[in-house]
């Protein structure tokens, strides 16, 4: 009986319903062709939304106070960029191709159970993001609840947890409620969001762009300047160059977007074609990444020049600027469009995977709605307003392990399935991905090599670097363990 359905363009779909089970729910369920609908725009916004935020902005300054210079942390973040596009088009064509979302993706490689070990694992990831970013747009909130209200930095007397009042966690808590508010409004909010965000967003970054270039005389007197922003000063040899700033910060590059290139199906299962999830992926992340930091190095630059220090903190120089021309009007404005950043960013690349992870836990009983939910708790009980303080070491650290995950799941895709899944047998308990009780033992065993071997970096300073390039040895070697594992299982196979 012919349960599957392919259009002109490749993409799959079921003709049979599934039934609401431990293994499918509505949410879960393979997307049908007609509910494909976004395109090489609605794509390219995503990652327009996504890109502009305030990590971006401040990611180039650690580069550039660790003794790189500015085109040199340009440089490689756009490296970066356009190394964890190949995972993102690879895993985004599963995506669109059958219509799933990453739990049910996971499951070809790591079995129907299995499967949840990537999907926790990545989730756990944008818990910690959600909650640093539900932070960063609290804050912006506090700020314009104090320039409308004097009295709002008074409420709770002096009372204090962990260096915070009450206004602040306040401020958190109505930033908090706005996330989910798209939480509970589905994928189409967050798609139209994302939509209506990104032109805005793009055009703010360079009007602030053009701001700090007039202010000081031109583009080249910024650049000038910006070597002033280096703190660790020094000649470096070429080898030390590389294996103590560049690989690390590489590697904390692809770190940053390690995340989406795992459950980047989660949002190319409505895409319309491969080309509009190919395209759209290229045009907004190998732009607006690389342009938001630039502008982040430039008017960071500029802040020199005309406040003698340098205010890296965006949030921090919009409001001095608002103090400046004495306007109320634009600190509310500024401010404004920092929530907006900071929104756009959380809710695609921090809220959807966990969602999914979690209702992939028990589909009969948790939705996409209890998902997000659920997953915006945890984001307040990891206490963001801790983490911030760990940023380099954050993202070394989780993009070691999630690379070994990245590793196993692209080799199933591309060199064991070769770009071909059964997809109604995702959604069975005794099916071809069942494997052993569930579990996939090979993706287990290459998934603790690779992130052994990135953990082995820290044993001795002679191999240091397998940890600093934590998710390329992760990725590398869970790669190899898995494909030497299935050859093998296929030949030892009596069906072989």
């Amino acid at each position: 009986m012919k349960i599957e359905n392919k259009n002109a363009n490749g993409m799959v779909e079921l003709t049979e319903t599934l039934p609401v089970s431990h293994l499918s729910n509505a949410d879960i369920a393979p997307t049908p062709i007609k509910d494909r609908t976004w395109n090489v725009w609605h794509i390219a916004a995503l990652w327009v939304g996504m890109s502009v935020c305030i990590p971006t902005y401040m990611l180039a300054a650690s580069m550039i106070s660790a003794g790189m210079n500015w085109w040199q942390s340009l440089l490689t973040i756009l490296l970066g960029n356009v190394i964890v596009l190949i995972p993102l088009l690879l895993n985004g064509h599963a995506g669109t191709k059958y219509g799933i979302p990453f739990p049910v993706y996971a499951r070809a490689s790591f079995g129907i159970h299995g499967a949840h070990i990537p999907s926790l694992l990545r989730s756990l990831v944008a818990c910690g993001w959600f909650g640093i970013q539900t932070w960063i747009g609290g804050m912006a909130i506090h700020s314009i609840i104090s320039t409308l209200w004097a009295g709002w930095g008074q409420i709770g007397g002096g009372w204090q947890f962990m260096g915070y009042g009450l206004p602040h966690y306040t401020s958190f808590l109505i930033f908090w409620l706005i996330n989910m508010y798209f939480v509970w409004a589905g994928t189409n909010s967050i798609k139209w969001m994302e939509t209506l965000a990104a032109p805005f967003l793009l055009v703010t970054g360079l009007l602030l762009l053009f701001w700090a270039s007039v202010k000081v005389g031109g583009p080249g007197v910024i650049l000038a300047k910006s070597d002033e922003l280096i703190q660790a000063k020094g000649e470096r040899s070429l080898p030390d160059f590389i294996f103590k700033l560049f690989i690390p910060w590489l590697t904390a590059m692809v770190g940053f977007w390690a995340t989406l290139s795992l459950n980047i199906p989660d949002f190319t299962r409505y895409a319309r074609s491969q080309r509009d999830q190919a395209i759209g992926q290229g045009i907004g992340l190998l732009t607006t990444m690389p342009l938001f930091a630039f502008i982040g190095i430039a008017v960071t630059s500029a802040t020199l020049i005309l406040y003698g220090e340098a205010i890296w903190d965006p949030v921090v120089l919009l409001s001095r600027l608002a103090d400046d021309y004495n306007s109320p009007f634009l600190g509310i404005l500024v401010m404004a469009v920092l929530i907006l950043a900071t929104l756009s960013t959380n809710i695609a690349a921090n809220v959807v995977s966990p969602a999914n992870s979690i209702s992939n836990l028990a589909p009969q009983k948790i939705t996409f709605r209890r998902g997000g939910l659920m997953a915006g708790f945890i984001g307040i009980l990891i206490m963001p307003w801790k983490l911030l303080g760990m940023y380099l070491t954050w993202l070394i650290s989780y993009s070691g392990l999630l690379g070994a995950v990245g590793g196993v799941i692209v080799c199933d895709y591309l060199f064991i399935r070769r770009y071909q899944l059964n997809l109604a047998e995702l959604y069975r308990e005794r099916g071809e991905y069942a494997f052993s009780n569930g579990f996939n033992l090979s993706a287990v065993i290459a998934t603790a090599a690779g992130i052994l071997t990135a953990l082995g970096g820290k044993l001795h300073p002679g191999i240091s670097f397998l940890f600093d390039g934590a998710w390329f040895s992760a990725a590398i070697v869970s790669f190899g363990v898995y494909y030497m594992l299935m050859r093998a299982f296929e030949r030892a196979s009596p069906d072989s």
